[in-house]
C-alpha cells in the first residue's frame, strides 16, 4: 500500500464522484432521454448510428491525448483527418488506384505530416500550438488544392464500404470495434509499459524527465506520428461512412477530439489525460448531443454545446491537476514524517 493512503479512501463518495463522474452523468443522461424518448432514443438503429459516427471523433480524441500527454498540442488533426479521407475517395475515383492501395497512401501521407510536426517542434523549436496550426492550415490548401474545392464522389468497391457498414448483432459497427481495439491497447502502453510513463513523465515535468535520461526529442517526435497515425485510420473511417471526398469536412472534428481528451482528464485519472476518461468523455458528448437533437433542437445547438464543453473541460482539467499535484505532495510530506528514521532520530535524541 501506498504510504499516507487511505484504503477507505478509494470507496469514498467524493473520491467515486471525482474518478467516475462523468460515467455517473451518463448514465442518468442515458436515463432520462431513454424515459423521455422511448420509442427512438434506446433503439437499435440509434445506438448504432451514434457509436458509428462517434467512432471518427474516438479516434482523433484518443490521438490528440497522445500529445497532450507529453505537453504537447496538435492543432491539425482535423486538416489531416480531412485530406485522408479526400485523399482516400480521391485516389480511388480519379486516379484509379484500388481502395488498399488507395487508402495505404492516404495513411503514409498521415504518418509524413505527423514526421513534420514532430521535427518542427523538437529541432525548429516552434511551440506546438502554432508549429501544428500552421501545418494544418498548409494541408487544408493542399486537400482543396486537390479536391479543387468540390466534393469529389463515384461508385466505391463495396469491401471499402463495409468498413462503415459491417455491423456485429446488427447494434455494433466495425469502427466501433477498431476504436475499442485501438483504445485497449493504448491503455496498457500508457499504464503499463516503460514508453508510456516516460511519455507521462515527459508531460508532467521535461526538464525532469531530460534528467533521468528520457530522450525526450524521440519521444515528442513519436508522440506526434502516433497521433497522426490514428487520425489517418479516422480518415479512412470517414471516407468509408460518407463514400465521397468532402475537402471542408476535417475542421468540424477538431473541437470535438479535444473536448474529448481534455473533459477525459477530470475523470478515471483525475489530471492527467487518460484512454478511459476519453472514451467515456465521447460517449457522454454523442449522447447529450444525439438527445437533444430528437428532442428538436436546432442544427447550431451542437457547435454552442461543444464550445461551452470546451471550455467547462480546460477549467476542470486544470482544477484536477493542481488538485493532484496537492495530493501528491501532501502523501509525499506524510511518508517523510512517518519514515523509520524520523524515529530513529526522535529516539536518539531521547
Amino acid at each position: 500500500m501506498r504510504p499516507g493512503t487511505d484504503p477507505r479512501a478509494r470507496w469514498s463518495p467524493s473520491r467515486i464522484l471525482a474518478t467516475q463522474g462523468l460515467l455517473i452523468l451518463c448514465v442518468l443522461l442515458v436515463a432520462v432521454f431513454g424515459i423521455i424518448l422511448p420509442n427512438t432514443y434506446l433503439s437499435a438503429f440509434n445506438i448504432r448510428s451514434v457509436l458509428g459516427t462517434q467512432s471518427v471523433t474516438a479516434l482523433l480524441a484518443l490521438g490528440v491525448m497522445i500529445p497532450l500527454a507529453a505537453g504537447n498540442y496538435d492543432l491539425s488533426i482535423g486538416y489531416v483527418l480531412g485530406m485522408v479521407e479526400v485523399l482516400t475517395i480521391g485516389l480511388q475515383l480519379n486516379n484509379g488506384l484500388s481502395w488498399p492501395t488507395a487508402v495505404a497512401v492516404a495513411f503514409s501521407v498521415a504518418l509524413l505530416i505527423g514526421l513534420i510536426n514532430g521535427v518542427l517542434v523538437v529541432y525548429a523549436k516552434i511551440d506546438s500550438f502554432i508549429a501544428t496550426l500552421a501545418v494544418g492550415t498548409f494541408v487544408y490548401g493542399l486537400t482543396n488544392w486537390y479536391s479543387g474545392g468540390q466534393q469529389i464522389a463515384g461508385a466505391l468497391p463495396k469491401p471499402f464500404t463495409n468498413i462503415a457498414n459491417v455491423s456485429f448483432f446488427g447494434v455494433i459497427p466495425l469502427p466501433v470495434v477498431i476504436v475499442a481495439v485501438i483504445a485497449f491497447v493504448m491503455y496498457v502502453f500508457l499504464e503499463y509499459l516503460v514508453p508510456g510513463r516516460r511519455l507521462y513523465a515527459l508531460g508532467a515535468n521535461p526538464r525532469m524527465a531530460e534528467l533521468l535520461g528520457i530522450p525526450a526529442k524521440r519521444y515528442v517526435i513519436a508522440s506526434f506520428v502516433a497521433c497522426s497515425a490514428l487520425v489517418g485510420i479516422g480518415g479512412v473511417v470517414l471516407a468509408s461512412q460518407l463514400q465521397a471526398g468532402q475537402p471542408d469536412i476535417g475542421p468540424s472534428y477538431l473541437l470535438p477530439a479535444f473536448v474529448g481528451a481534455l473533459l477525459g482528464a477530470t475523470s478515471v485519472k483525475p489530471g492527467r489525460v487518460n484512454v478511459g476518461g476519453t472514451i467515456i468523455a465521447v460517449i457522454l458528448i454523442a449522447v447529450g448531443v444525439s438527445g437533444l437533437q430528437q428532442l428538436g433542437s436546432s442544427f447550431y445547438f451542437q457547435y454552442l454545446f461543444n464550445g461551452a464543453t470546451l471550455a467547462i473541460a480546460v477549467g476542470l482539467a486544470g482544477w484536477a491537476s493542481r488538485r493532484r499535484e496537492a495530493q501528491q505532495r501532501s502523501e509525499s510530506l506524510k511518508a517523510v514524517s512517518d519514515s523509520p528514521a524520523d524515529d530513529q532520530l526522535e529516539r536518539g535524541d531521547a
